[in-house]
């Protein structure tokens, strides 16, 4: 049920009111999964430039283009939605009943539009400076890279989406629904301590992980995934007077937080 509604793998249509319980403490497993895919298409890609061959075929710039589309593909642009209806609803500056209206609206505003330009334009950039950091590893260590990622940064593409999936999670699970209809009322009522418990501890044992193979630069990624969820998060309550969550608010929220991991990897790829 968390991979049929939350990503676009082929998954049989079932829905059992008795399992949506579940759904928002597996929502780390789907990150885990994406972020393994997009992994493996970045390793993937960046041999194929690697290649001398190839390199006329694939160029750094539109390897990172691939890489920009990978998550929000294998996701369904479902969080991208909620990031381009929040953005109008904020940046429109109304009243609460107006902001709560355009929220609630499917029309797409010119807020929206300017913001997704802007944050595409700034994760492209963001990307490539990702790949052409990682690429003097790659003519260094060649093919071994797949037998030993730790030579690469590239394997921190995997907890990205778990921490923000995991931190959405828990703001569905832990705050209150700002309306009744829609994810967070769906499935909020239906979870108890023990699903609010349970939903963190994918990403304690990838941070863990990330620690050993990678220290300090895969923990200092993992926390700029979780300040930008909090922070966007706190901006878009704020925005609605505390009102509740949403499952816009919460897609704006990762989509935010995705941005800042990746800006954090970037920053320290070029430093490494």
């Amino acid at each position: 049920m968390a991979f049929g509604m939350f990503t676009t793998i082929p998954m049989p249509k079932i829905w059992d009111d008795r399992g949506a319980k579940f759904v928002m403490p597996w929502f780390p497993v789907v990150g885990l999964i994406i972020g393994l895919i997009w992994w493996f298409a970045a390793e993937l890609l960046m041999h194929l430039h690697w290649m001398s061959y190839a390199r006329f075929f694939m160029p750094l710039p539109m390897l990172a283009g691939v890489l920009l589309i990978i998550p929000f593909v294998f996701a369904g642009l479902i969080h991208l939605d909620g990031f381009m209806d929040t953005c109008d609803a904020i940046l429109s500056r109304r009243p609460l009943e107006d902001k709560l209206r355009i929220l609630n609206d499917s029309n797409v505003g010119a807020f929206s539009v300017i913001m997704i330009v802007f944050l595409l334009i700034m994760q492209f950039a963001v990307l490539e400076s990702i790949v052409s950091g990682n690429m003097s590893t790659f003519n260094r260590d060649r093919i071994s890279i797949f037998l030993h990622p730790t030579n690469s940064m590239l394997g921190i593409l995997i907890i990205i989406p778990i921490v923000s999936r995991t931190f959405s999670a828990l703001s569905i699970l832990c705050i209150r629904p700002m309306r009744e209809e829609g994810y967070a009322c769906i499935f909020r009522p239906l979870n108890g301590m023990v699903h609010r418990l349970v939903t963190p501890i994918l990403m304690i044992l990838s941070l863990l992980l990330t620690w050993l193979i990678y220290g300090w630069v895969g923990i200092t990624v993992a926390g700029a995934v979780a300040v930008g969820y909090c922070l966007a998060m706190l901006v878009s309550l704020k925005n609605f007077e505390f009102k509740g969550v949403s499952g816009d608010l919460a897609g704006f929220s990762l989509v935010i937080s995705e941005f800042c991991g990746l800006l954090a990897l970037a920053i320290v790829s070029w430093w490494r």
